[in-house]
């Protein structure tokens, strides 16, 4: 029997789950890539597959820009631009290498989109086209709003924040804190810093401010490790998603947990049940009061002994115990 609390959603995809990704200002409809090469918008209220479409090769992320327009990309280093409204597609345009995430501006309304092809490109919902290319140190691996800044992880562990205001040179060039290769980032609600994880179950959370004083409060931390027969397993955080009201955090890691953190208080409010899978992405609603969960191993060399690989969407309504500061 499910509980209330936890369910899954029917008609997931049938490979490995890249994104899951919550409409704005809603708590009903999700949008999920998929190695399987499709898009799937779901409505998680009714727990119906609402639409699906296409790409030619596998799908690595996927952003709204509003309630009716996505956006999708992936192997095929083709941004998609989807109007849920008119079930109608528009090529916005491409990248040499695979598009790895994308991330809609509010401030300045504009989608931007991170490539292997170690680029950030800006692109105008309004024309569909590019309104600006801007290379970056490696390949791209991770990117997320702050505010009006950005924050674009590459390969070799660099972090690089850039100005959207001023968008002729990098605004801050840093090298990530934590040892082993970015993995996720993602920017807090209050835009006061991000937090970084990495393939070797540590997380960091940063602060923009250069100040002295505002870079003292910056640290690291262990998770998504188990111990078993004195071996200690270490595994990769493959997602984090905010709490936009309460600046806590969720992280899901190849150990097939999810974990809630306030990051402020550097404490861990609760740890949900395993999956059996790892956990590939994560998504808040923006009230808070879900969490979509895809569970999927990124890479056959994640699974344990006796591990299945179930590609499952969980939809988890969580309460104020699990995700407030105490």
């Amino acid at each position: 029997m499910e509980s209330r609390t936890e369910f899954k959603i029917k008609n997931p995809p049938t490979d490995a789950i890249s994104a899951v990704e919550f409409g704005p200002n809603s708590a009903q409809f999700i949008l999920v890539a998929s190695w399987d090469s499709t898009v799937r918008l779901y409505d998680i209220l009714t727990n119906t597959l609402r639409l699906k479409y296409n790409h030619d090769l596998p799908v690595l992320d996927v952003a709204f820009q509003d309630a009716v327009h996505a956006y999708s990309g992936g192997l095929g280093n083709t941004l998609k631009m989807y109007d849920i409204n008119t079930n109608t597609e528009t090529t916005m345009g491409t990248h040499e290498k695979p598009i790895r995430k994308i991330e809609y501006c509010s401030t300045i309304n504009a989608i931007l989109t991170g490539s292997w092809d170690g680029s950030v490109k800006l692109w105008d919902p309004r024309s569909p086209s590019c309104a600006g290319t801007y290379l970056q140190p490696d390949t791209v691996l991770a990117l997320s709003v702050c505010g009006d800044k950005f924050v674009v992880g590459t390969a070799k562990r660099k972090v690089c924040i850039w100005d959207l205001r001023n968008m002729s040179g990098m605004f801050q060039r840093r090298e990530s804190s934590l040892k082993y290769q970015t993995r996720c980032i993602k920017g807090f609600p209050n835009e006061q810093g991000y937090v970084l994880s990495s393939i070797e179950g540590r997380v960091a959370v940063e602060y923009l401010d250069t100040t002295a004083e505002a870079q003292k409060k910056k640290y690291a931390f262990k998770c998504h490790r188990i111990k078993e027969n004195n071996v200690e397993n270490i595994y990769p955080v493959n997602a984090i998603s905010f709490h936009s009201a309460y600046n806590t955090f969720a992280t899901g890691g190849s150990d097939g947990y999810v974990n809630i953190w306030d990051g402020f208080n550097k404490k861990r409010l609760c740890q949900f049940h395993k999956y059996n899978a790892g956990v590939a992405a994560l998504s808040f609603s923006h009230d808070g009061s879900v969490l979509a969960i895809g569970v999927s191993y990124m890479d056959p060399n994640e699974m344990g002994p006796g591990s299945h690989d179930e590609k499952e969407i969980y939809i988890r309504y969580v309460n104020d115990q699990e995700t407030k500061p105490k």
